[in-house]
């Protein structure tokens, strides 16, 4: 291991990655982690950027030459994972790395990484307030809402699989917070 991690994981809208975005802006040496994925870039993703964009095949062959980290087939025959090339790209470049992953991603990069990361779990408010940021973003239809929703409720049983908790009950404090675990964590010589 070469650096340190910083990962964060919650519900979709508890804001993990507005934070992750803060944390980024702030000349703190992270750089952040770019997923694979087997679906096709939407308008506007850039391959290598947004994500690393693998056929179906080329994801599985990745799989079965052990190339991931971690991966997950979130539905049938869409995958996304961290390449471990990934966190060498980061290392070589002097860099911490930060992730912004789902839940089941951010338990199994903690488990492989260990005490050279530092792993962050965001939490709502409420299962209600979750809902209405999910409302006020805009940007899903009813059923996927109550599909988040829902998925919410599960994930939010792995919090305590986290070395951080963090309620984002009010955004400029759960920043403030978190940039100051992560300033520490990054300033510890021995991990």
């Amino acid at each position: 291991m070469k650096g340190k991690a910083i990962i964060f994981s919650a519900p979709s809208g508890a804001g993990k990655t507005t934070i992750v975005r803060h944390l980024m802006d702030l000349g703190l040496g992270l750089e952040f982690s770019v997923s694979a994925c087997s679906r096709p870039p939407r308008e506007n993703e850039i391959n290598g950027k947004d994500y690393y964009f693998l056929s179906v095949g080329e994801f599985r062959k990745k799989i079965s030459q052990k190339e991931f980290i971690e991966w997950e087939e979130v539905y049938k025959d869409h995958y996304y994972g961290t390449l471990k090339t990934e966190l060498d790209r980061i290392w070589e470049m002097g860099k911490h790395v930060i992730f912004d992953v789902d839940v089941i991603g951010g338990m199994n990069l903690k488990n492989y990484l260990r005490k050279n990361a530092l792993s962050f779990f965001i939490l709502p408010p409420s299962l209600d307030e979750l809902e209405k940021r999910l409302r006020d973003r805009s940007t899903d239809s009813e059923e996927n809402i109550s599909r988040r929703i829902d998925k919410a409720g599960s994930e939010m049983k792995y919090a305590g699989k986290f070395d951080i908790q963090l309620t984002n009950d009010t955004l400029d404090d759960t920043l403030q917070k978190a940039e100051g675990i992560v300033r520490e964590f990054l300033t510890m010589s021995s991990f």
